[in-house]
This record gives C-alpha cells, sequence and structure tokens, in this order.
C-alpha cells in the first residue's frame, strides 16, 4: 500500500506541495503536486469564464455546418482513494501530462485525492460518477477486490471498468538491521517456538500487506501478531523505533527506505527477483511460495460511450509507453506492469476468485 503521506486532501483539492514528503521522493512529489495546483487554477478559469464560453458555443452550434466539440471539451477528474504524497498518488500525477498530451487540443488531467476506508471512498465515487468520460480514477488491488468481499460496500468491481493497469508493486518482509532474523526462516522458526510474539505492522486488515502475512501464518503454521497502521509510513517509523519486529510493505516502499534507514529487507513476494531490490531474494527461493502484490491501475464507471472509451485507452496506452514517464517511475521505485484493458480485467476477476476461497478458508476480518 502507499506510504503515508505528511497531510491528506480534503474536498478533492490539491494540498500544500510541501505535504508531499521528504527527500528525492518526496521533491519529486512536491513538484507533481505544485504541477497540479497550476491546474487546477487553470480550471478555476476555465469555470470564471464558462457563461461566455456558453454563448459562444451556441452561436457557434447555430452556424451552418457547426460540429459538436471532440472529446474532451472540458477537464478530465482522476480520482485517487489514498493521500497525496504517496505512492498511488504520485504513480498517477506523474502520468498525468503525458495523457493530456496524447489526448491533444487544451485536455487537462486533474487529480483529486479522495482517501479514507483503505481506498472505499475513492472506489466509490468513480463508480458513482456519470459514465462520459470526465471522471476516471485509480484502483488498488486487493484493495478494490477484497472490500467488497468482506463487508457491504459503497461500490461493486463489476461496476468499475478496468482501463489500464499500471504497476505491479510485490510485497515485503523488512526488519530492522539490528533485529536478530537474519532471514524468512528466523522468523518462522521464533514464531513457531514462541506463538503471538512476532509483531508485523500492515496498512491494515484486508490490505495486500494483511494477506500477505497470513498466507506466510498459514504456510508455516505459525500465530503471529498483527498490528494495522494507518499507512506504511507509520508500520515504517513503528518498526525504525522498534516497536513491532517485522513490517510486512511493498518492495517499492522498502526498496526506497532502505537508502536512508537501517533495515533488512528479508524477500520479496514475487515469482522472480525484483528490478527495485535484485539483490533481495523471492519468498520462494528461501521455500515459502507467497506470492502478493498491489495492482495499481486506472479504471472508469461503467458504460463510457464507446468512442470516448477507445480515445482515452488509447490515450493512456501511449502515456505509459513515453520514455520519460517511465524514467520517472523508475527513479521512484515505482515497479511498472503495463496491461491493457482486457488484461487488466482478467487478472482482477483472478484475484477475485483467488480472495474469495481465502476468505471462506481463514477470514482476514472477525
Amino acid at each position: 500500500m502507499d506510504m503515508k503521506a505528511h497531510s491528506t486532501v480534503q474536498d478533492g483539492s490539491t494540498g500544500p506541495a510541501a505535504a508531499a514528503g521528504s527527500g528525492r521522493f518526496g521533491a519529486l512529489s512536491h513538484r507533481l503536486l505544485s504541477r497540479g495546483l497550476g491546474r487546477l487554477s487553470a480550471a478555476a478559469g476555465i469555470v470564471a469564464t464558462g457563461a461566455a464560453a456558453g454563448l459562444a458555443a451556441v452561436i457557434a452550434l447555430a452556424a451552418p455546418g457547426a460540429a459538436l466539440a471532440a472529446y474532451p471539451e472540458k477537464p478530465i477528474s482522476l480520482i485517487v482513494g489514498y493521500a497525496a504524497g504517496g505512492g498511488s498518488d504520485f504513480i498517477v500525477r506523474s502520468l498525468a501530462p503525458f495523457i493530456e498530451k496524447e489526448l491533444g487540443g487544451s485536455a487537462r488531467v486533474i487529480v483529486m485525492n479522495r482517501p479514507g476506508a483503505g481506498g472505499e471512498i475513492g472506489f466509490a465515487a468513480i463508480a458513482d460518477a456519470t459514465p462520459d468520460g470526465y471522471t476516471i480514477g485509480l484502483i488498488n488491488s486487493p484493495n478494490v477486490v477484497t472490500i467488497p468481499i468482506e463487508r457491504h460496500a459503497r461500490f461493486s468491481l463489476d461496476r468499475l471498468d478496468p482501463l489500464y493497469n499500471l504497476v505491479d508493486d510485490p510485497g515485503s518482509f523488512v526488519v530492522h538491521k539490528d533485529s536478530p532474523f537474519q532471514t524468512l526462516a528466523d522468523v518462522a522458526a521464533f514464531a513457531k517456538a514462541n506463538p503471538n510474539n512476532v509483531t508485523v505492522g500492515t496498512t491494515g486488515i484486508g490490505s495486500d500487506d494483511h494477506l500477505a502475512m497470513l498466507m506466510f501464518q498459514r504456510l508455516t503454521q505459525t500465530q503471529l501478531t498483527h498490528v494495522p497502521f494507518p499507512g506504511s509510513a507509520d508500520a515504517h517509523r513503528a518498526l525504525l523505533g522498534r516497536h513491532i519486529q517485522v513490517t510486512s510493505m511493498n518492495i517499492g516502499e522498502s526498496a526506497r527506505a532502505r537508502e536512508g534507514d537501517p533495515i533488512r529487507i528479508l524477500g520479496v513476494m514475487t515469482e522472480k527477483r525484483s528490478e527495485q531490490a535484485a539483490d533481495v531474494p523471492t519468498f520462494k527461493e528461501l521455500g515459502f511460495d507467497v506470492k502478493m502484490s498491489s495492482l495499481r491501475g486506472l479504471a472508469a464507471p461503467m458504460g463510457l460511450p464507446p468512442d470516448v472509451r477507445t480515445r482515452l485507452v488509447d490515450a493512456i496506452a501511449k502515456a505509459v509507453q513515453h520514455p520519460e514517464f517511465q524514467d520517472i517511475a523508475r527513479k521512484a521505485y515505482q515497479p511498472l506492469r503495463l496491461l491493457p484493458s482486457d488484461q487488466y480485467a482478467a487478472e482482477l476477476k483472478t484475484q477475485e476468485a483467488t480472495f474469495r476461497t481465502i476468505w471462506k478458508e481463514t477470514p482476514w476480518l472477525k
């Protein structure tokens, strides 16, 4: 899940750019948030001149041979269900200028943060929006899949239209460098001998971090103590303060964190080693077949007009291939996994089936 931002964004407006964080990742977020503020100012100018523009449109339509304006004729809102400055927010702010370029004309994409309820508020806002192409958003798995499984949610997966996946950020287990746990086997052995004495911090119940912990626990036949936090930044600080023994967090976050923090990454939850931390073995290499990751992709409310959907998907498909965008993602430890609509939808359906099975056997919410 996302590293928690230093401040949240209220009512869909961007907060101060300084709230994006610190360090190299924070500086990148700062620039992107500043750029977002500029876009919001431009959008306000559009609204302020709306009456004049409306009159001009009426006159234009009255003229012989006049045609309706081509999509998009107004700003596109891109909803993120997490706070500004985190990984989800960062990737869409990085991509937005490239989508604008591919849409052409005066296209504008304005990021709107709607954090809360593990992403549910943002996901519901996307699903509830008018399907006209002017509201899209970022969806994150497994949350977008697990929330409707574990409780009565304000959205459902079948009300969302997956457009394009951007990131696949695998999970990892992290300990303090002073920890006696040198390997995953050390964690398993201690936990087996000392039930409930290994504390594992995650980003909350039902998150990818929590589900990964449950998978490891089940595989090793141990009992760990789950310690949920509002965000991975909180869990990470708890680890640095030695208040917990292990954090379960995405490799994009742990690889970035170890540049300056005294931590050790024990393993990554992928089939093959992650490019973000090629020196870190996979869980499978170490004898623990645990695979878990967080997909981050763009979606729209179901029911877009076919021509609008095609235009959007084509623009996104070209934008994600831009070398500058890919370089930004690489420097921010954002592991890209570019999946077009059909593959992305199939992946989400597979995840849904997997997590429904897990829920029946081991409910993660009691």
